[in-house]
């Protein structure tokens, strides 16, 4: 895992290399083991380093090929590189050295840009070809690696991160308005828009092609589902169950490939228990596991946390997040995002992160995707029940399986049946709108933009981020079954625009931390897309396959648990001396200043935040995302954006 920048366009050569340090130096955290520039003609790459393949100087980069006219700056990794490199070594070529860069180097010089496909990992990067004087850039098929570019006065410019962009003159920007909207309905923008004005980013599973002064952008590959009612796999349960463990088995020991040690997040609920059980028997020689604990019983997994461990035998490492500590590095948590949020769930992450790098360790694994792909949130769950009232209007019976689908919620289990089905929206939503699912969702966020200012709304006028959502979406996707198109909203938008963003590379990464994804290995996203909706979700029983594949590692503690979801206190969280910047952010004069609120509306916010009357998901909501949107502009919209290092509070 490392840090990219560079250019394309008429720089002077003296200028340039100076710019590609500022650059490189603005996202020096992500690559703490090293640092390269190439400048060529009308070109330069620069590359911070995070080494964890092959260790020697020889995997450094920008890398060349032999006779220097292909050059490559490379973030992430590429699992399968071993076997490609015995491909490629079958068709006659020869390796300088042992390093996963050097295989996707020789790959585009033999196979052109559409080698990307044959990659099986998380990885963005740029390749220039100095002999079509053409410039590639691809990103992994999940969105797990962030690639920001823009183009300013005639040059082309990209980065890991948006920090890095700022440190070429000249280069001004704001907040997009249409971003903002996004990210106060679907928790985040819609790729390629960033929360910056002219500022875009590469989309998952895309590659771009920047050449004679123009790019051009093409998927190379997309997630699909079979058409509702069509048998595409007949085999029985248990011959999928076999499968599936053989797939996750094989994610688990290629993403296990490292020259340094590789450890695993261990929170506690079924997927991070499946891949840290899978990642220790592969670990002779032993295994450490790591999570986040929290004082508030509301959000704490320790005591699933410690039986998982016990039974695993893992050396296991746990810090506690208390309200003070989200408040004390939420700015820091804003910086790296580059993006307003809604939640406080990623400052933990960060402080989990800055654990394993204390503990000497650059790589975990991670059980992320798992509830996309094998339908595990509640918000699938949700969606049947609305669809079974739907179908016996003003049943009292029906919507009180709500309840049981949010038992960790205490509050929703003393309400009326009435109120239930109000609050769940059953009955309100065409069961043939694409958005069905999610509609809930989009409405009770969006409510936190009744704290929008007056010209914040008239700049964004009519516009409707859920419509937009829907035209993104497949031609096929009306002749999916409904779950499949929950999943697919769910995997190919908040998946790479919130989870793996915000709450994935950037925490880890701010503190040279790589995170790697067994259940987003491509194999088996495409194996899950196919098995039948029924093995999914099994009546209200979230992942049944997949639990029915791993039983046997998980004490039945861990395995027949139900879905808790991951959370963090929100504005409960900055009531403390930790918080103190927050009356500052969220004085009326400074959200005036920055035009984008009601300031009376958020003073009382405030106000209710200080007697703790915030309980509501809509005002938690507008709180964090105020504040978050505060802290953002006062980063990057002024000239503290410069900053190549944390903001101190």
């Amino acid at each position: 895992m490392c840090g990219i920048a560079g250019y394309l366009g008429a720089l002077p050569p003296d200028e340039a290399a100076m710019l590609l340090q500022r650059m490189c130096g603005a996202i020096a955290h992500r690559g703490p083991d090293g640092q390269g520039i190439h400048v060529g003609r009308d070109v330069g790459l620069g590359h911070r380093r995070l080494s964890i393949i092959d260790l020697s100087p020889d995997g450094a980069q920008p890398m060349r090929n032999a006779d220097g006219t292909i050059c490559i700056a490379y973030n992430g990794e590429v699992f399968n590189y071993l076997e490609l490199r015995e491909m490629l070594i079958a068709r006659g070529r020869r390796f300088r050295t042992a390093s996963d860069t050097e295989v996707v180097l020789q790959l585009y010089e033999e196979m052109g840009p559409d080698f990307v496909s044959l990659l099986n990992g998380d990885f963005a990067f740029a390749i220039w070809d100095e002999g079509r004087r053409r410039m590639l850039l691809a990103t992994d098929r999940m969105g797990v690696r962030p690639l920001f570019h823009t183009w300013h006065r005639g040059t082309f410019y990209f980065a890991s991160e948006v920090k890095a962009l700022f440190q070429v003159p000249g280069i001004e920007t704001g907040i997009d308005p249409v971003a903002l909207d996004q990210i106060f309905t679907l928790w985040a923008p819609i790729a390629p828009r960033t929360a910056f004005k002219g500022i875009s980013e590469l989309p998952p599973a895309h590659v771009m092609i920047v050449e004679n002064g123009e790019t051009r952008t093409h998927p190379y590959w997309s997630l699909a589902f079979p058409e509702d009612g069509e048998t595409v796999d007949t085999r029985s349960e248990a011959e999928v169950a076999t499968e599936l463990r053989a797939l996750l088995e094989d994610a688990t020991r290629i993403r296990l490939r490292a020259d340094v040690e590789v450890g695993s997040f261990l929170s506690g609920g079924l997927d991070s228990s499946i891949v840290s059980a899978l990642a220790a028997r592969m670990a002779p020689a032993g295994f450490r596991s790591f999570a986040v604990t929290f004082e508030d019983a509301e959000f704490d997994e320790s005591a699933y946390q410690q039986i998982m461990a016990r039974a695993l035998g893992t050396q296991h490492h746990a810090i506690a997040c208390g309200p003070e500590d989200i408040a004390s590095v939420f700015p820091a948590v804003v910086w790296h995002m580059e993006r307003p949020v809604l939640r406080t769930a990623p400052a933990p992450l960060y402080q989990l992160s800055g654990l394993l790098r204390e503990q000497g360790l650059k790589v975990v694994l991670s059980g992320e995707g798992a509830d996309e792909i094998f339908a595990g949130y509640d918000i699938f769950k949700e969606a049947r029940i609305r669809r079974f009232c739907a179908r016996q209007p003003g049943s009292k019976i029906r919507p009180q399986l709500f309840r049981k689908i949010y038992p960790y919620l205490s509050s929703l289990q003393q309400q009326t049946p009435e109120y239930l089905a109000a609050f769940f929206g059953a009955g309100v939503d065409a069961p043939d709108d694409p958005l069905f699912s999610h509609r809930p969702r989009f409405r009770a966020t969006a409510g936190a933009k009744m704290f929008f200012s007056r010209e914040l709304r008239e700049e964004i006028g009519d516009y409707d981020a859920a419509e937009e959502l829907s035209s993104r979406l497949p031609e096929a996707f009306p002749r999916w079954h409904p779950l499949h198109q929950a999943q697919y909203i769910e995997t190919r938008f908040l998946l790479p625009g919130y989870i793996l963003s915000s709450q994935g590379d950037r925490m880890a990464m701010a503190h040279g931390v790589e995170t790697r994804f067994p259940f987003l290995d491509h194999r088996l996203v495409e194996f899950a897309a196919g098995i039948p909706p029924g093995m999914k979700l099994r009546g209200l029983r979230e992942k049944h396959i997949l639990r029915a594949a791993t039983a046997d590692l998980l004490p039945s503690a861990i395995s027949k648990r139900p879905k808790q979801p991951y959370r963090a206190p929100d504005s409960a969280s900055f009531r403390g001396a930790a918080a103190t910047y927050v009356e500052e952010m969220l004085s009326e004069q400074a959200i005036s200043a920055a035009g984008l609120f009601n300031p009376k509306a958020a003073t009382k916010l405030l106000e209710k935040s200080r007697r703790g009357d915030l309980r509501g998901f809509r005002d938690n909501a507008a709180f964090v995302g105020i504040l978050s949107t505060q802290l953002w502009s006062r980063e990057f919209s002024s000239p503290s954006r410069q900053r190549s290092h944390e903001p101190v509070v």
